[in-house]
């Protein structure tokens, strides 16, 4: 089975834009996302032009706040202030990776959780380990939506996650080993021995290493589900992080690379960046 993300981000979006439509009609409040750019990364500019359409489409208003290179950590600062106490303002994004100089951490610490709608703030990270998320973030969310609505079983299942990272790795396992996930959670590394001994006992693969085609037939076990949210550009085109060609034919589902992880990503920011606005209605009233 292949899963298309592509088709379930597109149900996803038409799902909120028909709540924003009803949450607007209801309180005359309209979400809004504002989207913070420093600098001129190419690849940063096609993500946020992508939010930006997006948001269009599901009916919820979206501001961008293009900084250049030069910007300070205090100018970037102000301006997080500035949005955090604006209640016209429902979500806050700042597009990654920042330009060199920038300290990343003490800027996402910066935005308020309750408009952290890419839940990175420590606050949120914590409410999602305790099982009581205020916001989920976007690329493992889209990732259980996918296991959810494929009817992929999740109960006691050897799941392993490849990658650690804070924006996919960690999160997806918390997600996992939640209480009505129930899945039990390896989460691997670059410093994982006998690496394909552990990938291959999952029945449940995810992976998230950044490097292209980096595994291979041998490291899936026969029926596994694989889920790659790699996206490589390579002189061949975009590759994910598994070789897709070589494991499809072990695996008993699997995602493409382009249209797998990726589309949901943004369905799902759409959906934190509604929930956000509900959430601040429902303390102002």
């Amino acid at each position: 089975m292949i899963l298309d993300g592509k088709a379930l981000a597109a149900t996803l979006r038409t799902e909120t834009a028909q709540e924003t439509a009803q949450f607007i009609q209801k309180t005359g409040v309209t979400p809004c996302l504002a989207a913070i750019l420093v600098g001129d990364d190419p690849a940063s500019q096609v993500y946020v032009r992508n939010k930006e359409i997006a948001c269009q489409k599901a009916g919820i208003k979206s501001v961008l706040h293009k900084l250049p290179a030069e910007t300070t950590q205090e100018e970037l600062e102000a301006l997080i202030d500035k949005l955090n106490a604006d209640p016209e303002i429902s979500g806050i994004l700042c597009q990654l990776p920042l330009p060199k100089g920038l300290n990343e951490t003490a800027i996402l610490d910066r935005i308020s959780p309750d408009k952290d709608v890419d839940a990175f703030h420590p606050e949120n990270v914590g409410r999602i380990l305790q099982g009581r998320p205020r916001f989920l973030p976007c690329t493992p969310a889209g990732i259980m939506e996918l296991i959810r609505r494929n009817n992929i079983e999740t109960k006691g299942k050897n799941a392993v996650v490849l990658g650690r990272s804070d924006i996919v790795g960690k999160p997806m396992a918390a997600l996992l080993m939640q209480k009505g996930v129930d899945a039990t959670v390896t989460v691997c590394h670059s410093r994982t021995s006998s690496l394909a001994d552990v990938t291959r006992a999952a029945e449940i693969l995810i992976v998230a290493i950044g490097k292209p085609k980096f595994v291979t037939a041998d490291m899936v076990g026969d029926g596994a589900v694989v889920i790659d949210v790699g996206i490589n550009r390579t002189e061949s085109g975009l590759v994910g992080d598994v070789d897709f060609d070589a494991v499809k034919d072990k695996a008993s589902a699997i995602t493409p690379v382009p249209g797998g992880v990726g589309p949901l990503t943004i369905a799902m920011l759409l959906q934190n960046t509604l929930t956000a606005a509900k959430q601040q209605f429902a303390s102002r009233n």
